[in-house]
């Protein structure tokens, strides 16, 4: 059985955490941030851990 390969877009929207939970970026930060509160924005541009249904998902994408 050939090895299993990592999925590209996975390896690029989430990382493994030394705990070995998922983080990934808040959505919503890419564009058309010039109407949105400052607030929001700087809220948006920190990193969340994945939730337990997905990051089961997302593993499986990244191989582990």
């Amino acid at each position: 059985m050939p090895k299993m390969k990592t999925h590209s877009g996975a390896k690029k929207r989430f990382k493994i955490t030394g705990t070995g939970k998922l983080i990934h970026a808040r959505a919503g930060k890419a564009h058309l941030n010039e109407h949105k509160p400052t607030k929001r924005t700087r809220r948006l541009g920190l990193d969340a851990v994945l939730v337990k249904a997905d990051a089961k998902k997302a593993r499986r994408l990244l191989g582990k």
